[in-house]
């Protein structure tokens, strides 16, 4: 059984496109996933510092 092939071929544009689509997305994802991860490193460690009673900035008047 044969695969049949597309009507039209992309264009040589279209594929230019396609790639640069994906090298952005690529690139998008990877900062979204370091975001994420710098998110819950700090939230780790604000919450271990909040349960050990230091605050790391203390209000005085």
């Amino acid at each position: 059984m044969t695969v049949p092939k597309p009507l039209q071929e992309p264009t040589k544009r279209e594929t230019i496109a396609e790639r640069t689509t994906a090298a952005a997305i690529e690139i998008i994802d990877k900062e979204t996933s370091q975001r994420l991860e710098k998110t819950a490193r700090l939230r780790a460690a604000r919450l271990t510092q909040d349960q050990a009673g230091n605050p790391k900035t203390s209000k005085t008047a």
